[in-house]
């Protein structure tokens, strides 16, 4: 099969990735082997690639946003008919036995396991994946827009629900681009108002198409003070400016899993009056499953770029510079 591997992670100008013939993998006990039809291209991936995040497996296929058909299923695998359309997300294995699996938080889980890092992904013609990790799709989602769901969606709504909006609260984003986009719809369907702060021409206007009440530079402070915030763009300096816009006990959530360097707090300027920073650790399954749901409900609608999956450089060159307006997918 064909796949792209990241065989020298470092800045995209260096070629990190390699497009290589691999033997199709085999799925083990309980596993589905997965035709990729779709997998959305998540700034995760851009930081396994160029080495922002310590490497896990050697020359790993990258890839966690995987819309797939099930064509074959190991020993005991059972839950999915061949043929079956499934996703493939970013949480992979849990251990389901450490203090934080017991209590219903495996996205903290002490032994985890990721597509895309520590096992391969989706930039490729075929991928595994347990079955009790795959996801069952909602309807009236193609590939195309179904694939950027499976983390930018999901991960974005756990990023709101860490927030802790009230009802009707006042929302601001920083950064606009797969995740963002698809989180401002959750937030507007429940009655924010959302104030978003970007960079980029086409990232302001798919903002505003979808109802935000704002939208300004990156730096530029909202016309209101807010009542939570979410910080997709991995920008440290960005964390003062969000909690210095933030009302009296509000919240700042940091969506990314890669963060550039925090400036110093100040103290009276950015956290008293409890004002709070919170991180988020991926996700659970059942966020997973909650924000698929969701998506349906709404519906989302979902900004996509499709991409062959020979131009995967392209596509995470796209992501790098700001150049896309929500997400970019590569297409088998």
């Amino acid at each position: 099969m064909k796949a792209w591997i990241a065989a020298r992670p470092g800045p995209l100008a260096t070629r990190p990735l390699r497009l290589v013939k691999r033997d199709p993998p085999v799925p083990g006990p309980g596993e589905l082997l997965v035709r990729v039809n779709a997998c959305g291209v998540c700034r995760t991936d851009l930081h396994v690639v160029e080495g922002d995040l310590p490497p896990h497996k050697p020359r790993v296929i990258p890839g966690h946003e995987i819309v797939g058909t099930v064509v074959e299923r190991g020993d005991r695998a059972n839950r999915y008919d061949t043929g079956a359309r499934v996703g493939i997300p970013w949480l992979r294995h849990t251990c389901g036995k450490c203090r934080y699996c017991a209590r219903g938080r495996e996205n903290l889980c002490e032994s985890p396991a990721f597509t895309g890092y520590d096992e391969d992904g989706g930039y490729a013609e075929l991928a595994t994946v347990h079955e009790d990790y795959a996801l069952e799709l909602p309807g009236g989602f193609d590939d195309l827009h179904a694939a950027p769901l499976l983390c930018a969606g999901i991960i974005g709504y756990r990023a709101l629900k860490r927030t802790n909006l009230p009802a009707g609260g006042r929302l601001g984003i920083y950064g606009f681009g797969g995740s963002a986009h698809l989180t401002a719809q959750v937030a507007l369907h429940h009655g924010a108002r959302v104030h978003v702060m970007t960079r980029g021409d086409q990232a302001r206007r798919l903002a505003r198409s979808l109802g935000a009440s704002s939208v300004q530079g990156t730096t530029d402070p909202p016309p209101e003070p807010l009542d939570a915030a979410i910080l997709f763009a991995p920008v440290g300096d960005l964390v003062p400016t969000a909690l210095e816009a933030l009302d009296r006990g509000g919240r700042l959530a940091i969506a990314g899993i890669h963060l550039t360097q925090i400036p110093v707090l100040d103290h009276e300027k950015h956290l008293f009056l409890e004002r709070e920073l919170v991180s988020v650790t991926a996700n659970t399954r059942a966020d997973a499953r909650e924000f698929l749901q969701v998506a349906a409900r709404i519906p989302i609608q979902v900004s996509a770029k499709s991409y062959p999956l020979d131009r995967a450089i392209e596509a995470l060159t796209d992501l790098s510079e700001g150049r896309l307006s929500g997400a970019a997918v590569l297409i088998n």
